[in-house]
């Protein structure tokens, strides 16, 4: 049985204590955070500090805190020669105090405290300072089912740029898009099967071969109409900006409709 203390209370730490809390392999010993009522109320079946000389000994201290925060507070752990990771998917491994063991368990999602999750679909970047400790990542990674990969700062720093575009920035489409609908009375639920259709396709397909739409055609009659209808100048820049985006990426002539169409 894997003994894990959390160390943090935002989502990556309230789904990682779910996970391992329904897994056979795994136990959550301790979990910390320096507001103690943020998880007393929530983990009953764990002991709950919000002191870290009060730590115990575990086999690894998950270190699910801000980016911001993960450098200060390993270097307040008031132990030596642990084994410390941190889930951050921009900060350097480096950044971990080197006076323990330091590793990296990145949960590739996104995260909500009120969204259920499946781990066995989440893939988990490992990373570890020694290779001695790389086969228990792994088995921590497996223990709740999901995917482990081996992935070094710089590639995990990449993948965390990758996610921003894929789902930061999608899911700020999906918000204007609402607003365009909602400003005309039109239930935002009718879009919902196209974006699952549009998600599902880049499961089997590469993204520029699933490529649709008036700017991938170059309907300029379309597009026109669309810069008309669009009353927010700030969405209007967005789009323009994505439409010459995707006629570059498929080979046709850019030119900006914006101030044409305003």
């Amino acid at each position: 049985m894997i003994s894990v203390v959390l160390l943090g209370a935002g989502n990556v730490a309230t789904h990682l204590y779910k996970a391992f809390m329904a897994s056979n392999a795994v136990t959550v010993i301790q979990w910390y955070n320096r507001t103690y009522s943020s998880i007393s109320s929530f983990a009953n079946d764990v002991d709950t500090i919000d002191q870290l000389e009060s730590l115990k000994e575990a086999d690894i201290y998950i270190m699910a805190v801000s980016d911001d925060s993960i450098s200060k507070l390993s270097q307040e752990l008031p132990f030596e020669n642990r084994l410390v990771a941190h889930t951050s998917g921009s900060v350097s491994i480096h950044d971990l105090d080197k006076k323990n063991q330091r590793a990296v368990f990145y949960p590739l999602q996104t995260f909500s405290k009120d969204a259920e999750l499946d781990f066995c679909d989440i893939p988990i970047c490992i990373e570890v300072t020694e290779k001695a400790n790389m086969p228990f990542m792994k088995d921590l990674a497996e223990a709740l089912g999901c995917k482990p990969y081996k992935i070094n700062t710089e590639q995990r720093q990449t993948l965390h740029l990758s996610a921003v575009f894929v789902n930061n920035f999608t899911n700020q489409l999906y918000r204007i898009a609402h607003e365009i609908s909602d400003a005309k009375n039109i239930n935002f639920d009718i879009l919902k099967p196209l974006i699952l259709e549009t998600a599902k396709k880049v499961q089997h397909m590469s993204p520029y071969s699933a490529q649709t739409g008036p700017a991938k055609r170059n309907d300029k009659k379309t597009i026109k109409r669309h810069l008309k209808q669009i009353e927010s100048d700030e969405h209007k820049a967005i789009y323009d900006l994505l439409t010459a985006s995707i006629k570059k990426a498929h080979g046709i002539s850019i030119r900006s409709m914006t101030k044409k169409n305003k």
